[in-house]
This record gives structure tokens, C-alpha cells and sequence, in this order.
């Protein structure tokens, strides 16, 4: 289960790795949580079911979008995404949860992973694994690595650009290709350590995992995606300070 804030984040934070393992038979449900401003909802929601539909996603939308946008009520959003969230994971009881960290510096994306975290907090105590990624912030402890070639960067720009009305504003499409194109080169040392022998790999999407034990969060082990076996066995590494620190402030909002 995918939490997506905005049309087009299913496309850019984790593609690979959400295309990696539909492709090794699991379901894939993408949850929109907001359609951007009031006056580009009917446009972005068709532009997303086109990109869902291009890429096999299922696709689940709240009653009503939440308003995540710099000016809305963050904490009537918080509420509602919290509502959302336990919804959505009650309902589908998914294994794995993926939705941005909580400190990825965009107010929207900040709000949905804040309001996820606390959603899985009130579940069992070993609920979901929670895989996070990161746009407008790097992740600091990287666990997991999705590698893969251009066959699938083309699978991910040709659905990507579903999303006419965004990528016109800004062209993502090459955020995703030179990301991936970086974390070749820096992710292995990121995941494994610096000094590791990196493999030469066209392209690699990081993730960090965090898994719920008792009433803590602990760091996922560092490893390359098994799509068929993807589940392995926390490190005892508690993360529950860096989950629950206040946030950076937003990127371009510096005083």
C-alpha cells in the first residue's frame, strides 16, 4: 500500500521498487491523498487514473481529497489523514506500507508521512513494514535498494507522463532519471558502507525501512530488493527519535 500525496508521487518516490514487486505477483494499491488545489482536481484525478492504469496500480480515493496544500489547516489534514490511514490499512491489511519520511521538507509530504506513522503506531504491535522515500530531502540511513535497468526507467517515464498538467510546470521526469542515476553511483556505499566495492548497476531507487516491535521503531537490515522474498529481520537500531523529531523547515520557506 502506497500512500501518495500528491498525483504523480506513485511515480516518483518508489517506482521501481512498487513496479518491482507488482511484477513478482503482489497487489499494488496506490492511495491518493490529495488531488492538489480545489480548481485542479478533475484534471489531476484523470490524469492519475491514466497513470495507475498505465502501470497496473490499484487506486483508492478518500471521500473527499485533503487539502495539504502550504495554506491549508495542517492539523484538520493531519487528522483526517490519520483517519485515512487506519482506514485504508485496516481495511487491506497490507504487509508493507510506502509513503515519503517524515522528513522529506515538503509540508504535504511531511503531513501524509507523519499521519502514516501514527496510523501504523495504533496497529498491532508487529504491523506493517513501513519503506519511506525521499524527494526533497535525502534519506540519512538508506536500508534498501530496488536496481534497475532502462527497460524500467522507460516503464516509469512513459506512465509518469500521464501526468501532463504537473509536467509541464516541472519536468519530474528527469528528477527520476538523474536520482537514479546518482544513487548507482553513491547507494551502495550509503546502504553497505563507505569503502564497499559498488556494483555497476544502471539505475537504483533507495528506501529506508523502519519496522514496528513492541512499542518501538526499529531500522531495517541493509539489502538489495528481493521482490519474492522482500521481508527480513530488523537490526536492534532504535528509530523512534528520528520518526518523532520535529521537521526541517520547508525547502524554499528559509527565513
Amino acid at each position: 500500500m502506497h500512500f501518495s500525496p500528491h498525483p504523480d508521487d506513485e511515480l516518483i518516490g518508489a517506482p521501481a521498487t512498487l513496479m518491482a514487486l507488482r511484477d513478482a505477483g503482489w497487489r499494488i494499491v496506490n492511495v491518493a491523498c490529495g488531488l492538489g488545489r480545489p480548481g485542479q482536481h478533475l484534471r489531476r484525478a484523470r490524469e492519475l487514473l491514466d497513470a495507475c492504469r498505465r502501470v497496473r496500480f490499484e487506486l483508492r480515493f478518500p471521500e473527499r481529497p485533503i487539502a495539504i496544500s502550504p495554506d491549508d489547516d495542517h492539523a484538520a489534514a493531519y487528522a483526517a489523514l490519520v483517519g485515512l490511514a487506519e482506514r485504508e490499512i485496516g481495511l487491506l491489511e497490507p504487509e508493507i506500507v510506502v509513503s515519503p519520511s517524515p522528513h522529506d521538507r515538503h509540508h504535504g509530504h511531511e503531513v501524509v508521512a507523519r499521519a502514516v506513522r501514527d496510523a501504523l503506531r495504533t496497529g498491532e504491535p508487529a504491523g506493517p513494514r513501513w519503506w519511506m522515500w525521499g524527494l526533497w530531502a535525502s534519506l540519512p540511513q538508506p536500508t534498501l535498494g530496488t536496481v534497475f535497468d532502462r527497460g524500467r526507467l522507460e516503464e516509469i517515464l512513459a506512465a509518469l507522463a500521464a501526468h501532463r498538467g504537473e509536467l509541464a510546470r516541472n519536468d519530474y521526469r528527469r528528477l527520476v532519471e538523474g536520482r537514479a542515476a546518482m544513487n548507482a553511483s553513491l547507494g551502495p556505499e550509503l546502504l553497505f558502507g563507505f569503502g564497499v566495492e559498488t556494483p555497476q548497476v544502471s539505475y537504483l531507487e533507495l528506501l529506508t525501512e523502519v519496522v514496528p516491535c513492541g512499542d518501538r521503531w526499529l531500522l531495517g537490515a541493509p539489502r538489495w530488493l528481493d521482490a519474492r522474498s522482500p521481508l527480513a529481520d530488523p537490526r536492534e537500531v532504535p528509530m523512534d527519535a528520528w520518526l518523532y523529531a520535529p521537521g526541517e523547515p520547508p525547502a524554499g520557506r528559509r527565513g
